[in-house]
């Protein structure tokens, strides 16, 4: 059974349908319209018909179980803007990397836009083995139409079994499209990916009430097996600028006329801080700050350190710090090279999103909070008076010399 259902009565056998499919999954055969197995469900037929004889149908699950045999493979979704890799992309790469070897696969890098020759070369020398490649105008600046419909042509064609996304705002937009069409599963905003040893299933953890336990999710039914992984959890390998791979260009199946968005301009916006996710040191504050007032002691801090200020998630609902500076399972993931917990009791919902950091220097007045637990080093102390302390140190010792 199709995803299609066609009245025949109401058919006319105009055939708009087939010319407007973008996935040549129509065709006209002995005197009437057939639906092959390239359909993806995506509407357009039902939308463009001018009778109204095409509707979607809600298919049982067992109608559109997958042969689990004939996926291989492990893909990764390159993010770029402005011709720029996103460091997720890198780091989804040196996890991908294990995973197929694990599983004896290649791996595999998926880059849609326009002018990547350098991104395609770049992708190969952070571990993958093929690049493969959609080149096109309408690709140029991320849309989630013309994406989806090219990243589905490409899946339906070479059949991965895992796919990975960073938990972008790209990623998670473009990688809950591409599920929801493929009809197969998605995890978001895993910390931990691994391969079960006896099915070979993909292991997917992310956590789960609250950031209160850690659920491991399996797909065992359908493909490819899906997950978003959040920045800066995994660790990107080293280049190797000297790694080829494989490039295979396609040519996406889709028509602009049919694409119900366009780019006008972007606007950007001006950044007061580094990204939270580049930031090589941060200065994080908590509720045991006090006050928004306290957090300019931690601003003056991370001017003599040059870091970046962040907080956690009740200092942000405070209004201490904006939301976009919000560290942790409802914020951001970081993996600086030295993180200061000024005033952090340590919940789970905030160590999620740091404790991949190099060096975590924990400051607090309570000898048993949880934060010491996963610090480096700990200070036991008023945090009001031991950050200005610091900042005076740092600030005598910099001297005349304006890189700290």
């Amino acid at each position: 059974m199709t995803p299609i259902e066609i009245a025949e009565k109401l058919c006319t056998l105009c055939q708009v349908c087939v010319k407007k499919c973008p996935f040549d999954a129509l065709s006209m055969q002995d005197g009437k319209i057939v639906v092959n197995e390239k359909c993806t469900a995506c509407g357009i037929c039902v939308r463009t018909c001018p009778e109204k004889a095409m509707s979607l149908r809600n298919l049982p699950k067992k109608a559109i179980a997958k042969d689990l045999k004939d996926y291989k493979g492990v893909w990764v979704f390159i993010e770029h803007s402005d011709c720029k890799i996103a460091s997720v992309s890198f780091e989804l790469l040196g996890e991908g990397r294990k995973l197929a070897d694990k599983l004896g696969v290649e791996l595999s890098a998926v880059l849609l836009g326009d002018a990547t020759e350098r991104m395609a070369a770049e992708s190969a020398s952070y571990g993958a083995d093929t690049v493969l490649v959609m080149n096109d105008p309408l690709l140029k600046n991320y849309r989630t139409q013309p994406y989806l419909a090219g990243i589905v042509q490409l899946v339906q064609k070479y059949k991965p079994e895992i796919f990975l996304f960073g938990a972008t705002t790209m990623g998670r937009d473009l990688a809950g499209a591409v599920a929801t069409k493929l009809r197969t599963g998605l995890t978001a905003d895993c910390t931990a990916l691994d391969i079960e040893e006896q099915t070979k299933f993909l292991k997917q953890t992310r956590p789960a009430f609250g950031g209160n336990i850690m659920a491991t999710i399996l797909t065992k039914n359908h493909r490819p097996q899906m997950a978003t992984v959040r920045p800066r959890v995994m660790k990107a390998p080293l280049k190797d600028a000297g790694k080829k791979a494989a490039i295979i260009n396609e040519t996406i199946v889709v028509s602009a006329e049919l694409l119900p968005t366009m780019i006008v301009d972007f606007i950007l916006q001006a950044e007061q801080n580094a990204p939270l996710e580049d930031a090589q040191i941060i200065v994080s504050g908590g509720k045991g700050m006090g006050s928004a007032k306290n957090f300019d002691m931690l601003h003056a801090f991370a001017s003599a350190i040059g870091g970046t200020v962040a907080g956690s998630r009740k200092a942000s609902e405070a209004g201490w710090i904006s939301a976009a500076m919000q560290v942790g399972q409802t914020g951001h993931t970081v993996r600086p090279r030295i993180y200061f917990a000024c005033g952090i009791s340590g919940a789970i919902q905030h160590v999620v999103g740091m404790q991949t950091s190099d060096i975590i220097i924990a400051i607090n007045k309570d000898p048993h909070a949880p934060i010491f637990s996963v610090a480096n080093y700990g200070i036991v102390g008023d945090v009001l008076n031991i950050i200005p302390q610091m900042t005076k140190i740092f600030n005598e010792g910099s001297g005349n010399n304006e890189s700290h």
